[in-house]
């Protein structure tokens, strides 16, 4: 998959948009806004790491102890220590090198259960849970989501990784939440054109990369220059006539800054490619999973898995790269540390044989040293490590701020009383299709209204205007006399009840998914709805009733009792609109029949729109639209409609009635 065709994917929300330098700002700012909802775990998180460093920083000095006063027998008077471990320096004096060497052990030991044996300095006693990951942008994102360590061990180590899993669990489900709900909230158009995959992708894999921005670009800098200033004034009291040792180690410091600058950038687009081939990859799983009959049935098994074959391979590919060009700047940046080292391991080794240090400051000289160095040199890898999580927030960020659907502002939809209006009401759609043309329709509480003609004629997008699914291109719909555009969508949407073409279920109990968005309706009313949609005996019939989760034998239903539970859940919701999309498509003639007669009896105290081509079911209808080419060329009931000798219903009709005797 060359360049072009990872970001020729499905179009999405700023999925082609290059990030720069200016993005990234904005964008880490945004994931830095999130301290808000933390500031007290995020508080309690850093204080337990800077303690933790602390320790660290005395953790030298007993080595330096045991060097000088219990094997060369140098006398402790004389001797710098800092004022932390002075005191613990002054308690030794005057006593002799086994009992010294018996106390450091036990200061030693304590130092071991409190806050770890080596902490923050030489970064081997820090804690860190992970579970095995792989090498892409996916499947490593598990342990970003439950990303925890401590700066230091033993029982503060412990807390503060508590703390931290914490605060990063709570951290990415208020990120996911926000996404998915966003998600929910968009618009039709939006997610028609939206692959199913890179949604999932971006909810799932995308979204942890807050808790790396978060921490490496609060968490981080603060403990670097907490590590920095204090170890720099440690060793400057310690040891001020070596003050070159500092100068060198910031020496580093402008080298490793210029190499990150250059190439930081390389590495968000690495990154977004990287996710745009692993968002490909999660896509065709989708698809295959959800044609998995078609595929089977058309023998298309070898082509999907050589799809597949290709896109997880070019995903892997992909990431292959964006850790090689992570290492390749990290170990640049650190060339010019690397020299820094070999200097100060020659001016140490010379001060010691000259004098000026004693063997047992070699140890403390070093570790300040890495600890030095370690700081200034970990701020300009922070910003290289950041570039991959930036990529993915930005992705997460352009989704968020993707236009939605306007689910509040305006007025608050009354209970409807009379019914609806459509004036001249044209649709085009994002892409520039032209769905409807000056269409003008009257519908009342109490009717049956029927919409009828050929396929692609505009019915659908005619329906899905009544519920504000989509807004009207042009002219206008009305509910009760309000214009839907200046409605709370979610006050409309609560008095209509709209059932599908496709029938959506969900892995949960029938009686759930018949009273979806009803959640009050007794057993009772949910089994009267499924007896008007001819669903009750097959329901009555499976072992659990009622009960039976679809997860588990919902490939086990005909289309036609996925379709009849559908239609049950329109009903039972107490709505003045109801709107049936091919309701009965898969249903027998008899359950038909039924379910037209319960129609009847539902106009009674509702509107009843239904979208259908069997003349069973439209030839009942108060009123009939026929629909050609988006706009309504014929109007009226079935008998007006047939009375027409040149009409398009009477020769509509009279082409199905052919076709049904053929067959």
């Amino acid at each position: 998959m060359t360049d072009a065709q990872v970001m020729a994917q499905p179009a999405a929300p700023g999925a082609n948009v290059e990030v720069n330098l200016r993005d990234t700002l904005r964008t880490i700012w945004r994931g830095l806004t999130y301290l808000n909802f933390f500031k007290v775990r995020f508080t309690v998180n850093i204080s337990l790491g800077l303690i933790a460093m602390v320790g660290a920083l005395a953790i030298p000095w007993p080595g330096k102890m045991v060097v000088d006063h219990v094997i060369l027998g140098r006398p402790i008077e004389g001797s710098y220590y800092p004022w932390f471990i002075d005191w613990f320096a002054q308690f030794l004096d005057g006593r002799s090198p086994v009992e010294m060497m018996g106390w450091i052990m036990l200061l030693v030991t304590a130092s071991m259960v409190t806050i770890g044996m080596t902490g923050a300095a030489a970064g081997r006693d820090n804690t860190r849970v992970k579970i095995a990951d792989g090498f892409d942008s996916a499947t490593k994102t598990e342990n970003e989501a439950n990303f925890a360590r401590s700066t230091g061990g033993g029982l503060l180590g412990v807390l503060q990784f508590w703390v931290m899993l914490r605060l990063t669990q709570s951290l990415n489900h208020l990120v996911r939440s926000q996404l998915f709900e966003r998600i929910k909230s968009m618009p039709m158009s939006t997610l028609d054109d939206q692959r199913i995959g890179d949604t999932v992708y971006r909810v799932m894999y995308d979204s942890p990369a807050i808790s790396q921005v978060f921490y490496n670009v609060l968490e981080g800098p603060i403990r670097s220059i907490f590590m920095f200033t204090n170890t720099s004034l440690i060793f400057i009291g310690a040891y001020s006539d070596a003050p070159e040792i500092i100068i060198l180690t910031l020496l580093a410091l402008p080298f490793q800054v210029f190499v990150v600058g250059v190439f930081s950038r390389f590495v968000r687009r690495a990154s977004r490619h990287s996710r745009a081939a692993g968002s490909a990859t999660t896509g065709n799983i989708e698809e295959g999973m959800n044609n998995v009959l078609a595929v089977q049935s058309l023998g298309g098994n070898r082509r999907e898995l050589k799809r597949f074959d290709e896109n997880s391979r070019e995903s892997f590919r992909r990431y292959r790269f964006l850790v090689l060009l992570e290492l390749l700047i990290i170990q640049a940046g650190w060339l010019g540390a690397r020299v820094v080292i070999l200097m100060v391991w020659f001016l140490v080794i010379g001060r010691i044989i000259e004098g000026t240090l004693t063997p047992g400051d070699f140890a403390v000289v070093f570790m300040y040293f890495g600890m030095l160095l370690g700081t200034t040199a970990g701020l300009p890898i922070i910003w290289v490590r950041i570039q991959d999580n930036v990529a993915g927030m930005h992705r997460v960020f352009t989704f968020m701020d993707a236009p939605g659907e306007r689910m509040q502002g305006g007025d608050e939809m009354p209970p409807i009383t009379r019914g609806v209006e459509i004036r001249g009401a044209s649709l085009t759609y994002p892409d520039g299709r032209r769905a409807l043309t000056g269409v003008g329709l009257e519908a009342r509480i109490g009717e049956i209204i029927a919409l009828v003609g050929p396929t692609g004629a505009g019915k659908t997008s005619l329906a899905h205007l009544i519920p504000a699914y989509y807004l009207p291109t042009d002219g206008a719909v009305l509910i009760d006399g309000h214009d839907t555009r200046d409605i709370v969508t979610g006050s409309l949407r609560d008095q209509v009840a709209y059932v599908f073409q496709e029938t959506h279920l969900f892995s949960d109990s029938i009686l759930d998914n018949i009273r979806y968005g009803s959640w009050d309706m007794t057993r009772d009313e949910v089994e009267h709805a499924a007896r008007v949609a001819g669903a009750h005996e097959f329901i009555s019939a499976l072992p659990e009733g009622y009960d039976t989760r679809l997860g588990t034998v919902t490939s086990k239903l005909s289309v036609g009792q996925k379709q009849r539970i559908a239609i049950a859940r329109g009903l039972v919701k107490r709505s003045r609109i109801l709107i049936l999309d091919e309701p009965t498509s898969a249903l027998d003639p008899e359950t038909e029949a039924y379910l037209v007669d319960a129609l009847h009896e539902a106009a009674r105290n509702r509107l009843v729109i239904v979208i259908a081509h069997r003349l069973s079911t439209i030839s009942h209808a108060d009123r009939i639209y026929f629909m050609a080419d988006g706009a309504i060329v014929e109007q009226g009931n079935h008998t007006d409609l047939m009375a027409k000798p040149d009409g398009q219903y009477r020769r509509y009709v009279m082409l199905q009635a052919a076709a049904d005797q053929e067959s």
